[in-house]
């Protein structure tokens, strides 16, 4: 009997695209970046893959957390301005704090949450930083609905080492066969879900082609959030 929900929170839950795009345009009008770039549109375009790539390093252990940090700003500016890192670590606070006070879910995620919670136990399980997400989660309006918030950083590895999702069951005090993960990576949540024997939910709401079907294919496959109540 399924007694236990893991959920991924960025851009599974909260809508980390829109979310991180309104704030980085707060700090661009803020700090005048108009200085170095055409527009924010063009510094976005630039910022964004590199941010990608560099939290797919994170998730793999390849850097480390301040390595990401640093480089995620250092990167964009590279030919326009030489940021130390004092600067950019004043920066990286701003954008946290601004982050954590962005609401905007992805669609049906505060409905959905707060109906899976009347019936099962409801984990955050997310690789990302201790400084935001609980931020996060407040005041988005999720936090009522979430029993345990399990981050990378408490178990010292990322999703999808097999490790932080034994970590989050014994946290859980669950057992695999009660357990599924609901996540919108394919490699931290599904993959890292059969690493380590669970079932899963992949959350594909562009309808993309699974990458690799040699893991097996997930419990379910959904593009909107609110089929989960009707799966669960």
């Amino acid at each position: 009997m399924l007694k236990h929900l893991f959920i991924d929170l960025d851009d599974t839950l909260w809508d980390t695209y829109h979310n991180n795009k309104s704030s980085l345009e707060e700090l661009y009008h803020t700090h005048a970046w108009d200085r170095y770039f055409e527009s924010f549109e063009t510094f976005f375009g630039i910022y964004w893959p590199h941010n990608e790539a560099l939290w797919s390093e994170y998730r793999y252990g390849q850097i480390d957390k301040p390595t990401l940090t640093l480089e995620r700003f250092r990167r964009p500016f590279a030919g326009h301005l030489t940021l130390s890192d004092e600067q950019i670590l004043a920066w990286n606070a701003e954008f946290l704090s601004i982050t954590g006070r962005k609401t905007r879910l992805c669609p049906h995620a505060l409905e959905v949450v707060e109906y899976l919670h009347r019936y099962y136990k409801v984990y955050i399980l997310s690789n990302g930083f201790r400084e935001v997400q609980h931020a996060k989660l407040t005041n988005s309006g999720l936090a009522p609905h979430i029993d345990r918030v399990i981050l990378s950083e408490d178990a010292g590895i990322n999703k999808p080492n097999k490790k932080i999702f034994d970590f989050a069951l014994v946290k859980a005090k669950a057992r695999k066969t009660e357990s599924i993960m609901i996540g919108d990576s394919w490699e931290a949540d599904i993959v890292g879900a059969a690493n380590a024997g669970l079932a899963s939910v992949w959350y594909n709401p562009n309808k993309h082609t699974s990458p690799d079907d040699s893991i097996g294919a997930p419990m379910h496959i959904i593009s909107s959030l609110s089929e989960l109540m009707r799966i669960f």
